[in-house]
């Protein structure tokens, strides 16, 4: 079977609009890509793209443009993609697995063999051209695990060289998670955390530079705590009530509940008093903490310090290269899929790629695969991502048959 794009004279090349069988032979409809053992080539002639231009041209046109080139925010380039996926696409939303109630409407009175056809026809025009280089979005933004590294030279001389501290009394923060050491900051820069030293720093920070910290300290690895006053033993025991939240081994399971191993023995004992004396105002730890004296403070302060960190709550800095890398497994080199069931993603909107990523990132699209791939993106990455591949020359594809063993 064989996809092309180009012209050729007045009419188009053969063109094989690749569907899923299932939907053709009137099956429930399936949300998603069809499964390889679901499709079968049918070889759309000129007649079928002209009948295809049709449907465009009262069903898809408004939005997508009936040349397939989207001049409407967040809406995609059809042109050119691949002709499985732009059919389970539409399919998924005619079936209403994909909620939107602009898409339903315009193709629910769509029947299979117009749907064969408009997919047929957007997939046999040029594809879009790419973004052009110079666009005002080109330049990638700066890398935030290395911007918060940059930025957190300023608490090395309290929290030590990579967040792990050799003051006894200050925390280490290296490898607490993102969310925590960014409400963390928030409540020092609004005076809900009462300290004369934070605050100060806290409130020169950005937003934008608390989540670059926070995102930078979250992937360093705790070490070296400094010297416990207590009984180990005895504030293991006491720490049976602090599991539920904070880990059976002080390593908490979520981002915004702080991670105790290895912690300062010192800063966790002042915490838990902060607790109990109400300096610190939080409903669940005061009421844990108010039958502890200092004695079982000090013990608890002990134990955690004597544990192990576990691994650090963020990720390694990854560049784009890498980042595109993976992308391109699925999507083809620089985006130009040669799976039919798989976009292209080469000289695609740049909005609407970013729109798709932080839609998959935050699951409001769903994809198991898919969110995997995007839930640690940071929002530079997302926007670095979209900017690479609008950039890239998208490719008409073929499909070559292959014969019988």
């Amino acid at each position: 079977m064989f996809v092309s794009a180009r012209r050729f004279g007045m009419g188009f090349a053969l063109v094989a609009a690749v569907v899923a069988a299932a939907a053709l032979a009137a099956a429930p409809a399936k949300p998603g890509a069809p499964r390889a053992e679901d499709l079968k080539p049918l070889y759309a002639n000129a007649s079928d793209v002209a009948e295809g231009k049709r449907v465009a041209e009262s069903a898809c046109a408004t939005c997508h443009g009936i040349n397939g080139i989207s001049t409407v925010e967040n809406v995609p380039h059809l042109a050119g993609q691949r002709a499985a996926y732009l059919y389970a696409e539409v399919n998924s939303y005619r079936s209403g697995a994909r909620a939107s109630s602009a898409m339903g409407s315009a193709v629910k009175f769509l029947n299979d063999d117009a749907l064969v056809h408009a997919t047929a026809y957007y997939a046999s025009l040029d594809p879009p051209s790419p973004l052009a280089a110079n666009a005002k979005t080109a330049a990638p933004r700066a890398d935030p695990l290395q911007a918060g590294k940059t930025a957190s030279a300023a608490c090395a001389g309290c929290h030590g060289d990579n967040g792990t501290s050799k003051t006894a009394g200050t925390p280490s923060l290296a490898g607490l998670g993102a969310k925590y050491l960014v409400a963390a900051m928030a409540a020092y820069k609004s005076g809900k955390r009462k300290s004369d030293a934070m605050q100060p720093f806290a409130a020169m920070l950005s937003d934008t530079d608390a989540s670059n910290v926070a995102l930078y300290f979250a992937a360093q690895k705790r070490s070296a705590p400094t010297p416990a006053t207590g009984s180990a033993a005895a504030g293991k025991t006491a720490a049976a009530s602090c599991s539920g939240c904070h880990g059976e081994n002080g390593e908490s399971p979520g981002e915004d509940t702080p991670a105790l191993a290895s912690q300062d023995a010192q800063y966790i004992a002042a915490a838990l008093k902060a607790y109990k004396t109400g300096a610190r105002g939080d409903d669940t730890m005061k009421s844990v903490v108010s039958a502890l004296d200092e004695a079982t403070m000090r013990n608890l302060g002990a134990y955690y310090a004597s544990l192990a960190a576990g691994a650090p709550k963020g990720r390694k800095s990854l560049s784009l290269a890498e980042l595109t890398q993976r992308c391109d497994l699925c999507h083809g080199v620089n985006g130009n899929s040669t799976d039919p069931r798989l976009p292209a993603l080469a000289s695609q909107r740049l909005d609407y790629l970013q729109k798709v990523l932080q839609q998959y990132r935050t699951e409001e699209r769903r994809s198991s695969s898919m969110h995997a791939m995007t839930e640690l993106l940071t929002d530079a990455d997302v926007e670095n991502l979209a900017n690479h591949y609008a950039r890239q020359k998208a490719r008409a594809v073929v499909y070559v048959p292959m014969p019988a063993k």
